[in-house]
Order: structure tokens, then sequence, then C-alpha cells
């Protein structure tokens, strides 16, 4: 317990998280966007019946993870909009009871027309960016469909519906808050950048082009916030270059080039390094010292790693080790200084929720709804194997022992009774 405590606070001074109470999960990986959780009793076991506080239904779908504030939680979904011939969707954002699970409220965000709305993937929907809280406002992106700010009743402040390009497979990576900013990536099939929006009035401020070569131009990342020798970082990866850029102006510090594309996991940041999955086809790690200026390529990678590489979920350090499970099952445990595995081991089924960490244990969700449960540390050891009995591709939120997980039709609170 005292060695997590410590990680997290270490974690709150170092990654620049969303302002708010240690016990929130304010975006996307909680309050320092590395998926690690605050202090508690998390549970280790749990089914349909065992460890359930509240199941509540979700309306409509979408693979966007819950965020909870206080006693609100705040989640995005796509619901089909009744006697519409071309499909048209209901772009939704909802609010629930953390206590009882109970739907205070729910607010059209953006009507998407069928008709022009984009394909997508077969494991994505409508609504897969995880809005972002800051205690007085919630931010919610829907990728090239637009972006909005809600008040804490759900009365709509602004939208923005001008950022647009061409996606691929639909939307994926969720915003970040920087200072006055909120930003995201986008990565679609015509063009690349990355955008920064006023957050008290939707406006943009700056749209930075992303250029590197690549086969295919797509890419779903969440930006990550650093600081390096004092100057604040936004760490944004997309295919085939991962860059680092200043929040004032998205004036371009640093890049790294690689081979890849469709790139999902959010970077990790620690120990001097930033640590990213290259993507498709083939994806490798890299640890990244992001201390240089310009094209550092052939001057900055510490080491790369090639074998059981997670694709879709990011990773997660804890004290010294970085761990990641890939795509098809394989968990692995590295030494995050130099790149050393010290265990890479198969746990079963198909992933695309990224880790978490609460006390001093690893959370695994698989896509076809098992979650397995692991101990930190150098030597593997599987404490236990859960399902909720439904399919699920979304993250946790942690807050105060309790998780809340969403599945396709379902979202769960999950503590120790």
């Amino acid at each position: 317990m005292l060695r997590i405590f410590f990680l997290t606070l270490v974690a709150a001074l170092v990654f620049l998280p969303t302002p708010g109470r240690a016990d929130n999960w304010p975006e996307f990986r909680g309050p320092t966007g590395q998926g690690i959780a605050g202090a508690g009793k998390y549970p280790v076991h749990w089914s349909p019946t065992q460890n359930v506080v509240w199941k509540q239904s979700i309306p409509g779908a979408g693979w966007s993870s819950p965020v909870v504030y206080g006693e609100r939680l705040y989640l995005t979904t796509s619901v089909p909009v009744e006697g519409s011939a071309s499909n048209d969707q209901s772009l939704q954002t909802l609010c629930l009871d953390t206590a009882t699970g109970k739907t205070l409220w729910a607010t059209e965000v953006i009507h998407q027309d069928g008709k022009t709305a984009a394909r997508i993937h077969s494991k994505n929907g409508h609504a897969s960016p995880t809005p972002i809280v800051d205690g007085q406002r919630i931010y919610v992106h829907f990728g090239h469909q637009g972006t909005a700010c809600l008040d804490l009743s759900g009365k709509v402040i602004w939208r923005n519906t001008s950022v647009k390009y061409q996606p691929v497979h639909g939307n994926g990576g969720s915003p970040i808050l920087v200072d006055d900013l909120l930003v995201f990536s986008c990565d679609g099939g015509d063009e690349r950048f990355i955008a920064a929006l006023d957050r008290r009035t939707g406006k943009v401020v700056w749209k930075t082009p992303r250029v590197g070569e690549s086969s295919q131009k797509f890419s779903f990342s969440t930006p990550l916030l650093i600081a390096v020798n004092g100057h604040k970082q936004i760490i944004s990866p997309g295919s085939g270059v991962v860059c680092a850029y200043e929040p004032v102006k998205g004036k371009e510090i640093w890049r790294v080039r690689f081979d890849g594309y469709s790139v999902i996991p959010r970077p990790v940041y620690g120990h001097g390094l930033v640590f990213i999955s290259t993507g498709y086809n083939t994806p490798s790690l890299l640890a990244i010292r992001p201390d240089g200026h310009g094209d550092v390529t052939d001057t900055h990678i510490a080491w790369t790693l090639r074998k059981s590489v997670a694709h879709t979920p990011c990773f997660l350090l804890i004290d010294d080790e970085l761990y990641m499970v890939s795509d098809s099952g394989v968990a692995s445990c590295l030494d995050a200084r130099t790149g050393k595995v010290h265990w890479q081991e198969r746990v079963g089924g198909a992933y695309s929720a990224s880790p978490l960490c609460a006390n001093g244990k690893i959370y695994l969700q698989s896509e076809q709804g098992p979650a397995v449960v692991l101990k930190v540390g150098k030597k593997f050891e599987q404490l236990a194997k859960n399902s909720l009995g439904e399919r699920t591709l979304a993250s946790y939120a942690a807050v105060d022992g309790a998780l809340f997980i969403r599945t396709e039709k379902h979202l769960y609170r999950i503590e120790t009774r």
C-alpha cells in the first residue's frame, strides 16, 4: 500500500495531471494519464453476482471509458435515432450517480447524419474518445464529428464542428487539457495534424500539421503532457512519427521517425524516457529521451523491444518496471531503464483495454469479458480471473476502492463487499 501511494504521489508531480482531488478519475487513464489508481482496497475477485454494487444499462453503443469526478460519473454513447432510414446517430453525454448508478441526465451533443457518416471498424464505435472533466466543465470529443463543452448540469456551453479530416475506421484518440487549451490528435486518411481549442470558447487556437512518412496515414493516439527540464511538452504519436510540441503555439520541439501506422496507445513517461508503440504492422516499443531538438531518431532512442509489443493497450509504468499486454494476450514485465525482459507470459484472450495498477495489482481486461489480475513484481503471479459475461473494449475507471467497468450494454461498479 505504501509503495503504491508513493508511486501515485510521484506520478502526480511528474505527469502534470488535470487539477482535481486524488480520488477522482478525470480523464482517460486517470489523474496522471498513466493508469495508476489512488489508495483503496480494490477487489481481486468478482462475477455477475459477486462484489457488484450496481449494474446500469447504458443506451446505444460506445467504447469510451468512464470518468469520475466527485459523486458523478460521465461517459459518452451513440444512440440510433428512432425512425431514421439512414442510420442517424445521437452522440450523447451521460451523467450517472456513482453511489447508485442512476442516470441523472443525458444530453445530445451532436446529431450524426447517417448519410454522410464514415464507416467504422467492427471493433470501433461512434463514441470511442473518453471525456475529460475539470470539476466545472465536461469536455467531450467525437473525432471528426466534433467537440463540445458542457456544464455539470448537462447544458452545452460550446460546440465546435469545424475541425475536419477524413477518418479511417472511425474516431479513437481522447482529448487532454493543457492550461487553457483542449488538445487532441487528428490523424485521418487525408491529412494529419494536432489541434488545440480554447477551453473557454471552443475556438481553434492552433493547428499543427504532422509531417511523416508511412504506408498509411491514420492513427488514434491520445497525447500526453510532460515536463522536461521545467518546460512543458505535448507528446503525440502518429503514423510514422512521434512528435513533441510546445503548448503555447503548437510548435514542434523534436521528432522520432519509425515504420508503423494506426498508432493507438497513449505514451507513458518516466525515468527520463517516453515509451511509445509504433503500431501496425508489427509494433515495436521505443524508449525515447525527450530532451532533444529537431529530428532525434538517430540519437535519442535509448532502447527498442520488438517481441509481443502491444498495438492497442497502453503501457503501464510501476516503479522501475514497465508492464504491457499484447493484443493477442501476452503479458510482459520489463526493466524500464534498459528494456530487459523479466517475464513474458500468455494470459489468454484478446486485448484492447489498457491495463490498470491499483493497490499492488495489475488489472488486464480482455475483449471477450474475462479480466486477469496479476501481482506487481519481477516474477509472474496471477491472482485471479474474473468475468462479467459481456464483451468490453473500454478501460477501467478506479476511485477509492471501486472499479467502474463498461461492457457492451452495461456499466458496473465493482467493489469488495
